[in-house]
């Protein structure tokens, strides 16, 4: 990513931060806690977004048997376990202050600490093997079955259940169910975050091929 966009993401999530303290309103209900809407929900988008990215690379590793794609892969599980942990943390914060507790077992809470110790198990396993092609081959294949569950932890299972989780942006009609002040820093978080996510993802991949020596295509 080049200065330019480095410069032009630092300013945005300025902004971002501006929007969320000082521009947005408060939802009714939540007054001041309303706001960590704005870094909990991009932070999960950013954990499901970057197992997303992990498959696709994994199957291009498959494919074509070149280490750079499994640096990728890996790369992405690291920020999407990184941003797992990051949407847990903020949801316990948000659950003391509304319900009482830190935890609950809220379902949409327990979804996304399963979802982190699903791909937490893939550090294991690369861990386990030394020669780099058969990692990337194992590690490949189980970033490709680990996603099949994302869906299914991630939006239906949390639906099939009673929750005291805020209802989602979207509601039973299909409609955008947020104050447009809001929903405008909220969209805006979620392009900052996915942004940052795209910078450190290009940052962590290429470290991981010069420090491992990875990336010949061998």
């Amino acid at each position: 990513m080049g200065t330019i966009l480095k410069t032009g993401l630092g300013l945005w999530m300025s902004l971002v931060l501006v929007g969320a303290f000082c521009y947005a309103p408060t939802a009714v209900g939540l007054r001041e806690l309303s706001r960590i809407i704005y870094f909990h929900v991009p932070a999960a988008w950013v954990a499901v977004l970057a197992y997303g990215v992990a498959m696709v690379e994994g199957v291009y590793y498959l494919r074509r048997r070149d280490l750079r794609f499994d640096a990728k892969s890996s790369a992405a599980v690291e920020l999407g376990t990184l941003f797992a942990l990051l949407a847990t943390i903020t949801g316990a914060l948000f659950a003391r202050e509304t319900w009482g507790v830190y935890w609950n077992w809220d379902p949409r809470q327990t979804t996304i600490v399963a979802l982190f110790f699903i791909y937490l198990a893939y550090f294991s396993l690369r861990g386990t093997l030394a020669d780099a092609h058969r990692r990337a081959r194992l590690s490949a294949v189980y970033v490709v079955f680990a996603f099949s569950v994302v869906p299914f932890l991630v939006f239906i299972l949390p639906r099939a259940y009673v929750t005291l989780h805020p209802s989602p942006l979207l509601n039973t009609g299909g409609r955008v169910d947020m104050n447009p002040q809001m929903l405008l820093v909220f969209l805006a978080a979620l392009a900052g975050f996915t942004g940052i996510f795209a910078w450190m993802h290009n940052l962590r991949w290429r470290a991981e091929v010069l420090l491992g020596g990875d990336g010949d295509g061998d």
